[in-house]
């Protein structure tokens, strides 16, 4: 073994790197009091992953010793010496294999106690992200969340391992090989002592502007990944061609590329340098002790093996000096990344299911709002800045949305929600399906308050198609099933024909396991509703909400959507959202919402009789549009069969 270890080298660079960045950071009240709570299932693990630690440092330390034996039983001579070296090396061996096996166990215990701690992290933290408000995801940095699930996952289970280990295994190694070389020498401890301040103090220094560096070249890394992601999406690739500039799109990302690049040599060397220093000061050390021991060997004050085993422990004594020396920056850099996860884990989810929760009935037809008002909860409420990027989250209270909402939608029905843009119509379809709860009032399915009933049953009951359908980049079965996991192909291709969207499928060389793209993005805006339809066909709710679903289409999509929707709306009550009143035509009840509030409420013909907002809306969208005739007919959403409640 070198005068220094690799390992302990890199653990002492880091620690200077993360020096000032974790001790300016405010642990949380009760953080490692969590943490032990977190670590209560591995704690036999964890109690025997330090007895593998202890025992190895002991070993370290067994070896230099019996090698300066075996120097003094060579220079001593005599008729045992032979067979005092055989013997002495074999317990040499010995303790090389009991290492060795112990290195196995160590690794073995620690992999086991880190990645269970990822595990339970990650799927903790997953878990909870899921059960967020949507305005949580609107505000997020992705890649910043993302971080919390990786990086900051990662560097909490290093508490447990290599932090753990280091300090444990450090201090005994630390006590027990200071201890023997005093005993030997003391003089010549103290004199290969002398060269420790020499290394640590320009050390630190060089730590800084290593760690300026590698700051930069992280948000580099940052940015240049950043533009990759936005460049290569779908969207993004698009507007670059649309545009035609990628020649500028490569220039501008060969410059930050370049700086990189420039950053990392910069890096390179600083490293270099840091350790090439650390190895001179250890050698030089070491030649101290050869130099000083040697001539006290000469002169018949130490033996010859006793300034081998000085040598030899003078490398395990570095070490553990130098990683020490940087602790608190190691302890505190896990408790760091605990409190940055745990920083997730306290934000209040913001829908629950209550205990004792009543299922909403099967088939439950039946949608009422009494006295519904609902404000979007403001930024401090659902996020965090280091998630935003921002220094302070605002605290401002947002204005409501809806303001004393009443309607009912008998079971069967069909009740349009029309009104211009901020009107808070997409609002009030989420407080239906529990996307936010209402801050006034009450929401009932069935006659049962969404926030009494269990979210199964509620799942179960809704079924939502928006102007955006989102399908994951997997397979079409996969996102069917995301509806109902135990569907059979039977019962997909079923769905997939109501939906008008079969021989669509059948045409694909893969059929149900062509893979959508992202978004996908593989289908046109159609065919993807289409699909969409057919997922909420396989759901069979008996509420279906459909938001803008024909928005953004041509004619021709629009048409197919609406003879699939006429499935999908075939003995269901439907609540539907649009901004093309000629879809709405046919509605059992149109509600006109203006500023939160129904300002007006009736059948088509009835509102354009009024003269209010509803017919200045009609009149607005046709008012430059050919007149109706018999030959040209506005698409008309189909009225549902009424179904018993």
């Amino acid at each position: 073994m070198g005068p220094m270890s690799g390992g302990s080298s890199w653990t002492m660079l880091r620690s200077i790197q993360n020096a000032e960045r974790v001790t300016q950071h405010r642990l949380s009240r009760g953080t490692t009091r969590r943490i032990l709570r977190f670590a209560r299932p591995y704690r036999r693990d964890i109690a025997v992953f330090l007895v593998t630690v202890v025992l190895a440092a002991v070993i370290g330390v067994a070896t230099p010793v019996l090698a300066g034996h075996v120097v003094n039983a060579i220079t001593g001579g005599g008729p045992d010496a032979g067979s005092t070296v055989v013997r002495l090396a074999l317990s040499i061996a010995v303790l090389a294999i009991a290492d060795a096996f112990l290195s196995l166990a160590q690794r073995w215990y620690s992999a086991r106690i880190g990645e269970g701690i990822i595990l339970d992290l990650r799927t903790r933290v997953y878990d909870h992200v899921q059960r967020m408000p949507l305005q949580f995801f609107t505000r997020t940095q992705t890649g910043a969340l993302v971080s919390r699930l990786n990086n900051d996952v990662t560097g909490a289970q290093r508490a447990f391992t290599s932090t753990l280990s280091g300090v444990v295994s450090n201090v005994i190694q630390l006590v027990l090989t200071a201890a023997v070389m005093f005993s030997l020498s003391w003089q010549i401890t103290a004199l290969s002592l002398v060269m420790l301040p020499l290394f640590i103090i320009p050390a630190r220094r060089v730590g800084k502007r290593l760690a300026e560096i590698t700051r930069e070249s992280y948000n580099l890394d940052a940015k240049m990944n950043a533009t990759m992601t936005e460049r290569f999406n779908v969207s993004g690739a698009l507007l670059v061609k649309l545009f035609g500039r990628p020649e500028a799109e490569a220039a501008r990302f060969g410059e930050r590329a370049q700086r990189v690049r420039d950053i990392g040599v910069q890096q390179a060397m600083f490293s270099r340098t840091f350790f090439v220093a650390m190895l001179l000061v250890a050698s030089l050390a070491q030649a101290l002790t050869y130099g000083l021991g040697g001539w006290l060997a000469v002169t018949g004050s130490v033996t010859a093996g006793t300034v081998v085993t000085l040598a030899l422990l003078l490398t395990r004594l570095y070490g553990p000096l130098t990683a020490l020396s940087n602790v608190r920056v190691d302890v505190m850099s896990a408790l760091v990344s605990f409190d940055r996860v745990f920083e997730v884990l306290d934000l209040r989810p913001g829908i629950e299911e209550k205990p004792g929760a009543a299922a909403i009935p099967h088939g439950a037809g039946r949608l009422e709002f009494r006295d519904v008002h609902f404000r979007y909860p403001s930024a401090d409420e659902v996020s965090l800045a280091t998630l935003e990027d921002v220094s302070a989250l605002d605290r401002t209270e947002n204005a409501p949305v809806l303001r004393g909402v009443d309607f009912t939608v008998e079971p069967g029905q069909m009740v349009a929600l029309v009104g211009p843009s901020g009107a808070g119509k997409s609002t009030t379809s989420m407080l239906v399906s529990r996307v936010y709860d209402a801050t006034e009032g009450s929401v009932l399915v069935g006659g049962v308050d969404v926030r009494d009933a269990t979210l199964d049953s509620l799942r179960d009951t809704i079924g939502v198609v928006t102007q955006d359908s989102h399908l994951f980049h997997e397979t079409i079965a996969e996102n069917l099933r995301y509806a109902r996991p135990g569907a059979t192909d039977e019962q997909m291709w079923e769905a997939l024909r109501g939906a008008q969207v079969a021989d669509l499928v059948r045409s694909l060389p893969d059929g149900l396991d062509t893979v959508v793209g992202e978004r996908g993005y593989r289908f046109s805006g159609g065919e993807k509703q289409r699909i969409a339809i057919a997922r909420l066909l396989l759901k069979q709710p008996s509420i279906v909400i459909l938001d803008e679903a024909t928005a953004h289409l041509d004619s021709e999509s629009e048409a197919a959507v609406q003879r699939a929707l006429a499935a999908a709306l075939t003995g269901r009550t439907a609540l539907v959202i649009a901004h093309r009143l000629s879809t709405v035509r046919e509605a059992d009840l149109i509600l006109v919402l203006d500023d939160g509030r129904i300002v007006e409420r009736g059948r088509h013909p009835d509102l354009v009789a009024a003269g209010g907002l509803y017919a200045e809306l009609y009149r607005t969208q046709f008012a430059d549009s050919t007149p109706l005739t018999p030959d040209v007919e506005p698409v008309i959403l189909p009225i549902p069969t009424p179904i018993e409640p």
